[in-house]
């Protein structure tokens, strides 16, 4: 089976002369579809970087990835914008919920930007995030982890390969943290979907099969999280 994710000598450097702008210095990576992956590292270290580049927001220096096994240099920025639409999620740590829009719009938008109107799909995913009742609840209605409740509906919704979550977890406390990652990673187990998850919390690890981490650019697999020097 091929990895849905090839990451091949990965760099990137934001200055160039000063070795504080190497975020990531010679990364490589497979991921299989279906891995649920726990990326630790300090602030600084190079773990979004990472997930920027994966998702084409950004451009290495060196190196490439490939998605699928194509190079996603290859199909220029129209084919890298579609390829986050329709085949990527995101979870980010401060929600990202557009504040003018209900519960239900925020996820909506999602499938629009795909050429898809399907509201049945919409309730469902808000359903499936125990949000049933309170779809038409702006952001500022709801709690923060109800907030990531309709964050992650939001990326689920599409169906997608790929979900990266940049800390899901951080801006809530510590036993809302775990329902919203038992409940993320519950629906990736249903939908097949490959999870690369961003986190300072080492109790991540206790919902993925691989454990990683960053320190000043370079990318380190674990075999158990009590390899972890933190």
């Amino acid at each position: 089976m091929s990895p849905i994710i090839r990451v091949v000598d990965l760099w990137k450097q934001y200055s160039d002369d000063d070795q504080d702008g190497i975020a990531l210095r010679g990364t490589n990576l497979e991921v299989m579809s279906g891995d649920i992956i726990a990326l630790f590292g300090k602030s600084g270290s190079g773990k979004t970087t990472l997930l920027n580049l994966i998702a084409g927001l950004d451009k290495p220096t060196r190196g490439f990835i490939e998605i699928n096994g194509q190079n996603i240099e290859a199909i220029g920025e129209n084919g890298r914008t579609e390829l986050r639409r329709s085949r990527i999620g995101f979870i980010f740590q401060f929600f990202n919920l557009l504040p003018t829009l209900t519960a239900f719009e925020n996820v909506l938008f999602s499938l629009e930007l795909i050429g898809k109107s399907d509201t049945d799909a919409v309730f469902e995913s808000l359903r499936e995030v125990n949000l049933h009742g309170k779809e038409h609840r702006f952001p500022h209605e709801l709690s923060g982890g109800e907030q990531q409740r309709v964050a992650i509906a939001r990326a689920i919704v599409k169906k997608p390969a790929i979900i990266l979550a940049d800390e899901p977890t951080g801006n809530l406390d510590t036993s809302t943290g775990i329902q919203i990652l038992e409940l993320l990673v519950s629906q990736c187990r249903v939908l097949g979907t490959t999870l690369i998850m961003v986190s300072h919390a080492l109790n991540t690890c206790r919902f993925a099969n691989r454990f990683m981490e960053m320190t000043d650019g370079i990318l380190i697999e674990k075999t158990t999280y009590e390899d972890f020097d933190f």
